[in-house]
């Protein structure tokens, strides 16, 4: 009896190890399917990415995604992009937006560090991310992304602004910013802002009125340049300011090379 437990057990043993054996393969070829097919998914996205950034090199985007976003989520349509060539806009506006959001942009590749560290050092003790994004990154964000904070986010805006420094040249970056920026409750591009603000182009905007322009980047739909508080004159005194301390228009010359 006890001769005929004990063959039964290994005849039992015998059978469940060749089911074992013959399942590893499947499961291995699965997770090799798997990994597969998660890393052509990766390359195509890339591909897509590297090839979509090119073109925008020199093709001018009608609308970004931010302003899709926002109009999903207020159901407020946005003027579309009256696109203006980078040279057809005022120098007063193109050194104002440097000096007010991001002063090291001639010499940077996409990040000021410095600026990275001592937000790092802010949000330790935060959930909330504390800006400290180039004129790049917010190309980045305002073209390809969405308005939301995340880190998942920071992580696709700093993958795409690496991109935009490589692909594209520094005028160029300047230029696609002026166009997509928000410079009121839906008003997009310099063009439309200074005509919606000022009634004039943006050729024609004086150092105030670009000083004002810039003054509201932040926050454009609380902040007012056509009626700004005492708050958007100070900012955008002291924006003229620290364009006068870098050198005026002459600060940019790098950028045309």
């Amino acid at each position: 009896m006890n001769i005929h437990i004990y063959a039964e057990n290994r005849r039992t043993k015998k059978k469940s190890r060749k089911r074992q054996k013959s399942s590893s393969p499947i499961i291995v070829r699965a997770v090799k399917r798997t990994v597969r097919w998660a890393r052509n998914i990766v390359l195509i996205l890339v591909g897509l990415s590297l090839l979509i950034t090119l073109a925008l090199r020199w093709i001018n985007p009608p609308y970004t995604s931010f302003m899709i976003v926002q109009r999903v989520s207020t159901n407020l349509i946005p003027y579309k992009i009256n696109w203006v060539a980078v040279k057809e806009i005022s120098p007063y506006l193109l050194i104002a937006a440097v000096a007010a959001e991001d002063q090291k942009f001639p010499d940077h590749y996409g990040f000021d560090l410095k600026a990275i560290q001592s937000a790092l050092e802010q949000n330790k003790n935060q959930k909330r991310l504390r800006g400290a994004s180039t004129i790049t990154q917010q190309v980045a964000k305002n073209v390809f992304l969405w308005p939301k904070k995340s880190f998942f986010r920071k992580g696709l805006e700093a993958y795409f602004a690496l991109l935009i420094e490589t692909l594209w040249p520094k005028w160029r970056i300047l230029e696609v910013y002026l166009n997509v920026a928000e410079f009121g409750p839906n008003i997009f591009g310099a063009k439309n802002a200074s005509y919606m603000h000022f009634k004039k182009s943006a050729a024609q905007l004086s150092q105030h009125e670009a000083s004002l322009l810039a003054a509201v980047l932040p926050n454009p739909h609380k902040l007012h340049a056509s009626q700004p508080s005492n708050y958007v004159q100070q900012r955008a005194e002291h924006i003229s300011s620290q364009a006068r301390s870098l050198g005026g228009a002459g600060y940019l010359e790098s950028i045309w090379d």
